[in-house]
């Protein structure tokens, strides 16, 4: 019964993540303004707005008929319904469970923005950096998973310096931006999370999943060294194999 709880609160999540998905870049507001097609701009009905349901009795159509609703917003819902059900069946009821879905909602809409616009707005860095270095002070935390308040401060600020460096010294090389400082406040708010040991594991692990992701695209030259890539998305999936084997890691590189 708890994990159907937990997969209809994750998909009812996995809706907000849409609706700020879609508007966070338009500057649009998250709360106040009730949902509405894309397409025809009318809005949207409560029957119609059925997490997951919806989309497939809609035959991923608005009632209008003329607009395809993306199969974005399924797999947003879906992602994040199967992430919260996974979280609690792993962690249970506890502050570990409240810590790691308040995180998921955060990666979940980061990834999808900065994948699709290039961007990682403030709005969601900046608090998820206040929230990670908040809990740090919780002395009855996760100690595996969770760093203390200091570990979390050198975390912080050691994951901001990284890029910042990489962002300067590309800059004075090639004479232009290379990543942008959403990616440091981003990495920063990892750092503040996982503390400092986080940070050259999850750089490790996403700069590989990148290379592996752009390399095919690289060598039948569809795109070039040059190009933009958004880096977001491979910080959090180095943050999730953190998150999932970070003891195993330390472990084999504090004993090698």
């Amino acid at each position: 019964m708890f994990l159907i709880f937990f997969f209809i609160l994750g998909s009812l999540w996995g809706s907000f993540s849409n609706v700020c998905i879609y508007r966070l870049p338009k500057n649009e507001s998250v709360v106040f303004d009730r949902s509405y097609c894309p397409g025809c701009k009318k809005k949207i009905k409560w029957f119609d707005n059925i997490p997951l349901i919806s989309f497939i009795l809609l035959k991923a159509k608005c009632r209008c008929g003329d607009f395809r609703i993306s199969s974005q917003y399924f797999i947003v819902e879906l992602l994040t319904a199967s992430i919260f059900t996974f979280i609690y069946f792993i962690y249970g009821f506890s502050v570990t469970t409240l810590l790691l879905l308040i995180l998921t909602v955060f990666f979940v809409i980061i990834f999808f923005i900065d994948l699709k616009h290039y961007i990682i707005p403030n709005e969601l860095t900046f608090p998820l950096m206040f929230i990670g270095f908040v809990k740090s002070f919780d002395p009855n935390l996760n100690q595996e998973l969770f760093p203390n308040y200091i570990n979390s401060l050198i975390g912080g600020v050691f994951g901001y310096f990284i890029i910042w460096s990489i962002i300067f010294l590309y800059k004075k090389i090639r004479n232009k931006e290379g990543m942008g400082l959403g990616d440091a406040k981003l990495l920063s708010a990892i750092g503040f999370w996982f503390g400092w040991v986080s940070i050259p594991i999850v750089i490790f692990f996403s700069s590989l999943v990148a290379l592996a992701t752009v390399a095919p695209s690289l060598i039948n030259k569809s795109r070039n060294l040059s190009a933009e890539i958004p880096f977001g998305p491979f910080l959090i999936i180095g943050c999730v194999i953190f998150i999932t084997f970070g003891n195993f890691i330390k472990f084999a590189i504090f004993n090698l």
